[in-house]
């Protein structure tokens, strides 16, 4: 009877304790703190701590790119091969695709606020400025607003990009305007352009690379 006696009092502990537990208000996951947000996690290799493989891809990239291993190619040179071939891409894109460099830089800026990838959106402002795309248009970008007043071209282009980015397609009114202003090769330059900044965009991310010191911040957070 005593063991039956304590079987029944430990079961309705249990379900009494379970219907506390339930009606509890789910506790929030503490917040990264800032220190850990900024840290660099992927900082650059010394070369005598480099391997072999990762000392001639270090050599290859100052061949392709006239410049050492610097910005997202640091912590992509922990796997050297891709880190050579997204570079050549890479060149292509970024000097040589079909588009016009404002065009192109601008939606590189597009890419870098999908990404929120500051140090991408560091690397290609000035760049989109010096190409005369319109400062107002970078704001609104970066402010996760659509820009007004956008040229034909510059607003093909976005409509495309935001259409690929969120909605993982594009519907065929704007698949047919992008291919009638820019051909097929335009529109598959900037599917390109988006998905090889995406990509370096997610390698900044993972690696939490810093912006240059004296970088002021344009991204603005925005609501998830």
């Amino acid at each position: 009877m005593k063991a039956r006696y304590f079987a029944l009092l430990l079961a309705s502990l249990c379900c009494v304790t379970g219907l506390f537990a339930q009606n509890q208000p789910a506790q929030p996951v503490p917040a990264a703190s800032p220190s850990t947000l900024q840290q660099n996690r992927l900082p650059a290799i010394p070369e005598s701590q480099q391997t072999e493989a990762q000392k001639k891809a270090s050599a290859e990239f100052v061949t392709i790119r006239k410049s050492p291993v610097f910005g997202p190619f640091v912590p992509l040179l922990r796997s050297p091969e891709l880190m050579l071939r997204l570079a050549a891409m890479g060149e292509y894109l970024r000097y040589r695709s079909s588009l016009p460099p404002r065009l192109s830089e601008f939606v590189i800026l597009i890419t870098a606020r999908e990404w929120t990838q500051e140090y991408e959106w560091s690397a290609h402002y000035p760049a989109a400025m010096k190409a005369g795309l319109n400062p107002e248009i970078a704001k609104a970008v970066a402010e996760g607003r659509r820009p007004a007043r956008m040229a034909e071209d510059e607003e093909i282009v976005y409509d495309f990009s935001i259409e690929l980015h969120r909605n993982r397609s594009v519907s065929d009114a704007t698949y047919a305007r992008t291919v009638a202003k820019f051909g097929e090769q335009g529109m598959m330059d900037i599917v390109g352009i988006n998905g090889y900044y995406s990509a370096i965009g997610m390698a900044l991310n993972v690696g939490r690379t810093p912006t240059p010191k004296d970088w002021k911040p344009m991204l603005v957070p925005l609501p998830h």
